[in-house]
């Protein structure tokens, strides 16, 4: 089994971005500019490494190789994305890794690419990229081409190198365990070992409601591979295992003024076999709540006045102040009740909540990140 977090220091200290290997400081696909670069990366890298793994490490300064990270990514509908607009898709995985260095919120996002050896190109024209484009790595580089020969596979064994170099052990895993505890103390961490092999460790403050157990501020992580398979700042969990599996039942806040309830959002189960490998099943389970069509209206009108203030620099009533607070989850809410211009007042809201203050903020990311999951389900 691989260490996530060693592989990802082997990349950056032994290689330049090159056919297998490309790092980011970030990705966006919330847009179509970012959704058809990430994707001309994907299709470059699977198209030059037929019978091996490419990586993307994300979260890394170009320069100077600094880890700074970025926020943990939900990628359980990544592959429904790359299904979408790639033909022959490659397995796509995207994997949270954290750092002791980052802060909580932070990790390093690892893609890792498996083609299917089979050439793979655009399906549809996305951005300035054409459908039926095809791309390819040239150095460091993610180029269309032509193609009319054999693809030559030169990454093989360089590739195998780096990943063995980047294999498990009990020192490794038994760091890992004592890292969570002591750095998760406050927040009730727990481990558990599944088929004698995986451990399992997760956090969250407890509380009761009409005796079923829930957790905030949830960090679930599986230390074999040092891979963070969930966190949230803000969302109710509910969690659940038995001798071959752990489930983790999200739960969502959401309502319109001051009524507001708990929406189950999405079902994940880890699953642990006998041969010492795991897979995760994620469903999402969500019903969106429905509203009165004239309350959304002056709601989403109320927002939008609140939107064009901020865009002037003109300075909000107190209870405009209020409003904005639930700007964001409100704009979602009339979006998931049929006000398809939601969507977009709601991704313009973005820098001028990201200037007003870290809580708000914070808060923001939260909805699109229950967005991006309703998206690509």
């Amino acid at each position: 089994m691989i260490n996530k977090r060693l592989l990802i220091k082997n990349l950056l200290a032994h290689n330049d971005e090159n056919s297998f290997y490309d790092k980011k400081r970030k990705i966006d696909i919330s847009h179509k500019e970012g959704k058809a670069k990430f994707l001309k990366h994907i299709c470059a890298l699977s198209n030059s490494n037929p019978k091996n793994n490419s990586y993307i490490v994300i979260g890394v300064e170009d320069e100077d190789n600094k880890i700074i990270g970025v926020d943990f990514f939900d990628d359980s509908k990544i592959q429904n994305l790359i299904n979408a607009y790639l033909t022959n898709p490659p397995i796509v995985q995207y994997e949270n890794i954290p750092f002791p260095h980052l802060p909580d919120d932070k990790v390093v996002g690892l893609v890792t690419i498996r083609s299917i050896d089979k050439i793979t190109s655009l399906r549809k024209n996305i951005w300035k990229y054409y459908g039926g484009s095809v791309f390819f790595r040239d150095g460091s580089m993610s180029m269309p081409k032509v193609f009319d020969v054999e693809i030559k596979d030169v990454n093989s064994d360089i590739v195998s190198a780096i990943e063995n170099h980047a294999q498990n052990n009990i020192e490794l895993t038994l760091d890992g365990v004592f890292d969570f505890m002591n750095k998760r103390q406050d927040f009730n961490p727990q481990y558990r070992v599944f088929k004698e092999y995986f451990v399992l460790c997760w956090s969250g403050q407890k509380k009761y409601v009409k005796d079923e157990v829930f957790y905030s501020r949830v960090d679930i992580e599986l230390i074999n591979e040092q891979v963070r398979l969930f966190y949230s700042a803000l969302d109710e969990v509910s969690i659940s295992y038995n001798k071959d599996s752990f489930k983790i039942v999200e739960y969502v806040r959401l309502g319109l003024q001051q009524s507001h309830k708990y929406y189950k959002l999405e079902e994940k189960i880890i699953h642990f076999d006998d041969n010492a490998n795991y897979s995760i099943e994620a469903n999402l389970i969500f019903e969106p709540p429905q509203f009165d069509k004239k309350i959304l209206h002056h709601i989403y009108n109320t927002n939008n006045v609140i939107l064009a203030k901020l865009e002037k620099g003109v300075r909000l009533a107190n209870h405009e102040i209020v409003d904005l607070e639930n700007l964001a989850a409100s704009y979602l809410i009339c979006y998931l009740n049929g006000f398809d211009d939601a969507l977009l007042k709601l991704e313009s809201a973005k820098p001028y909540i990201k200037g007003y203050n870290s809580e708000l903020y914070r808060s923001y990311k939260e909805t699109i990140r229950i967005l991006r999951k309703v998206k690509y389900n």
